[in-house]
């Protein structure tokens, strides 16, 4: 669907017109047809709109089939006060004027969920009184790349490819229906930086309804699947924002996985502002494998020895992207950390065999 820059929509939200605006992404290249075969796909998080981003530049040169934009792709905290989330807003205007991102957006087909910088406020969840606009904002910027149009909360789900090459990609919304996590009892202490896990049965991530959507799509017929989560789902090396605080909710992820019997799950990650790779036994038939891709241009260090126990190498610091390469007839993929000019700073080869293909 062609969208020209600037066109604004007016929703019925019962806040005065002017509030309503809904800011529309510049002319996008569109999403493949259901039976294109994917063998590149690249994916990235936390990019800050009114910055160049020279990761996306690199990401161009290396030419995917597909771009997963996994949260926080602008920074737009807003505290709400004002219903039209002026703040938010202004920051889609500014994505919209992004060289880098209108260069990628026209052209290679974008996915999208969200995090916490585009959903509204750090670290929020199901209690963000400007969700509701959050959300209008970002169906109305995103639009066919936004695949929770139907539905509240930006989940869903698609496939890609024909039998035997079939790619489903299931995009989560880790901020809509979460529940507050629990405070570090040691601010700061390495390992409990801000959250510490929480075994209350009563919270929940995905809240109720996404929870049976995720079950019914794994059932699908589909050869890999990637599950995106904004958050980080296998690491446990920092007390920041992750799967790990709420334990109850990641066993009761991987126990889906399993009763499910998918076979061919993989898990992209972003929001942590370094890259890494981590391999998991034990949680379902076959070992979990993850990429975590962080920051496409908000790097906060040069180096990071953030170590869990799952990793495989070291992380990596610096603006990336991350790309996964399916090799069809060679039966195995790989997972790659890529640096801003597009070159492979960290893979990992997964045959298809160890993920139950």
């Amino acid at each position: 669907m062609i969208r020209a820059l600037g066109l604004v929509a007016l929703l019925s939200f019962g806040l005065p017109a002017q509030a309503q605006e809904i800011v529309k992404r510049p002319v996008a290249a569109k999403v493949w047809s259901a039976d294109s075969v994917l063998t590149r796909i690249a994916f990235g998080s936390c990019m800050e709109e009114t910055l160049p981003v020279p990761a996306l530049r690199g990401v161009l040169a290396i030419q995917p089939d597909l771009f997963l934009a996994m949260g926080d792709n602008l920074y737009g905290d807003d505290p709400a006060d004002d219903p039209a989330l002026p703040i938010l807003t202004q920051a889609y205007r500014d994505l919209a004027t992004n060289a880098d991102f209108v260069a990628l957006n026209r052209t290679v087909p974008i996915l999208a969920t969200w995090d916490d910088h585009d959903f509204g406020a750090n670290d929020a969840g199901a209690i963000y009184g400007g969700k509701t606009r959050a959300e209008a904002l970002f169906d109305g910027f995103w639009g066919d790349s936004a695949l929770g149009q139907d539905h509240p909360g930006v989940y869903g789900a698609r496939i890609f490819g024909t039998v035997g090459q079939r790619v489903q990609i299931i995009m989560l919304d880790t901020r809509t229906f979460r529940s507050p996590l629990k405070d570090s009892d040691e601010p700061g202490t390495k390992g409990k930086e801000r959250y510490v896990p929480d075994d209350n049965a009563t919270k929940t991530l995905l809240g109720e309804t996404q929870w049976a959507w995720l079950a019914q799509q794994l059932k699908q017929p589909a050869d890999l699947r990637l599950i995106v989560s904004s958050v980080q789902v296998l690491a446990d090396g920092h007390g920041y924002e992750a799967w790990h605080a709420l334990p109850r909710e990641r066993a009761h992820l991987f126990d889906i996985i399993k009763t499910s019997h998918a076979k061919g799950v993989v898990i992209l990650s972003g929001d942590r502002h370094m890259a890494a790779l981590y391999r998991q036994s034990g949680l379902a038939d076959y070992p979990m494998v993850e990429l975590t891709a962080s920051a496409l241009n908000r790097s906060m260090r040069a180096t990071n020895d953030e170590m869990s126990s799952q990793q495989i190498g070291p992380a990596y610091a610096l603006n990336n992207s991350g790309l996964l390469e399916i090799d069809w007839r060679g039966k195995s993929l790989r997972l790659s950390i890529r640096n801003e000019q597009g070159a492979e700073v960290q893979g990992h080869s997964v045959p298809f065999a160890q993920i139950g293909l």
